[in-house]
C-alpha cells in the first residue's frame, strides 16, 4: 500500500449469488495512467462502482491515499476526496455553450456560498479558457454543446471532469463511437492529463489502448487475469482465450 493513491486487496462483491468481483487486487500510484480491459461481465463497471462509493464490497480492502477506507463512504464523499468519474455516454448539457458547461463543473462553484467566496469572474474565465484549450475546444468555447460532434462531446466531458480537479479520473470507454482521428487525439489528451493526476481508462478498443502506451490490467470473472504492458498481456494464452481471441 505504501505510497499508493488507490489500493484494492481481496475485494469481493456478489449480486444474488453471482460474484461480480472475486478477490480483486489493484494498486494505482499517484499520476499513473492505467488501462483496464476484459470481456463483458469481467467486473469492470462494478470495480468503478466500488471505487466511487456507488457500491460497497462484501469483503476486502479499498483504501484511498493509504488512510481513507473507501468501502465505508458514498459517491458524494468519494467525489469530495478527489475521485472523478466519466461515464461512457456524454452527459453534457446541449443547450449550454462549451464554456457554460465547463463553468458549471468548476470545483467549488456549487451553491450561493461557493459563488460568493469562490473564484472571481476573471479567475473563472481564465480557468475555463485553460481547460477549453487543453481539450482542444478553445475555438468552440461559445458554441452550443449540442452542435459538437460525438468526439468533441467526449472531450468536453473530460474537460468538465478536469474542472473538478480530481486526483483520480475514471474514464469509461472514451473512444466508443469516435473516428480514428478522434480516437488518437483522445489518447493524446489522456496521456497529457496523466502525471498531474491518475487516470484509469476502461476500454475495448485495442488500438486506443496501444496508443495510451501504459500498463494494462486484464479483468476476467471479477479478478485480475494478467497485468503489464499491452504486448505482454496480449501474449498471455489465457487472455487470448477469454478475450482477445473472440
Amino acid at each position: 500500500m505504501s505510497g499508493s493513491l488507490l489500493y484494492l486487496s481481496g475485494v469481493t462483491k456478489s449480486f444474488d449469488g453471482f460474484a461480480a468481483i472475486n478477490g480483486l487486487s489493484l494498486v494505482i500510484m499517484p499520476g499513473e495512467l492505467r488501462a483496464v480491459i476484459g470481456p463483458n461481465g469481467a467486473g469492470k463497471t462494478t470495480m468503478m462502482d466500488i471505487i466511487t462509493g456507488k457500491t460497497h464490497p462484501d469483503r476486502g480492502q479499498v483504501f484511498w491515499k493509504e488512510k481513507v477506507d473507501l468501502s465505508r463512504i458514498d459517491e458524494v464523499a468519494a467525489a469530495r476526496l478527489g475521485i472523478g468519474r466519466k461515464f461512457q455516454k456524454p452527459t453534457v448539457i446541449d443547450s449550454l455553450t462549451v464554456a457554460e458547461n465547463l463553468e458549471l463543473a468548476l470545483k467549488g462553484q456549487r451553491g450561493l456560498t461557493a459563488r460568493l467566496f469562490g473564484r472571481s469572474s476573471r479567475t473563472m474565465h481564465a480557468d475555463i479558457m485553460q481547460i477549453a484549450d487543453r481539450i482542444g475546444l478553445a475555438a468552440s468555447r461559445n458554441d452550443l454543446a449540442g452542435t459538437l460532434s460525438h468526439g468533441q462531446k467526449q472531450w468536453l466531458e473530460i474537460g468538465m471532469l478536469l474542472a473538478q480537479d480530481p486526483d483520480l479520473m475514471l474514464v469509461d470507454e472514451p473512444a466508443a463511437g469516435m473516428t480514428d482521428e478522434e480516437t488518437m487525439r483522445t489518447a493524446e489528451l489522456l496521456r497529457s492529463i496523466a502525471g498531474h493526476r491518475a487516470v484509469i481508462v476502461v476500454e475495448h478498443d485495442m488500438d486506443f489502448v496501444r496508443a495510451l502506451g501504459c500498463k494494462v490490467t486484464v479483468l476476467h470473472q471479477g479478478r485480475v487475469l494478467a497485468e503489464g504492458p499491452l504486448d505482454f498481456v496480449s501474449a498471455n494464452p489465457e487472455v487470448i482465450e477469454v478475450y482477445l481471441g473472440r
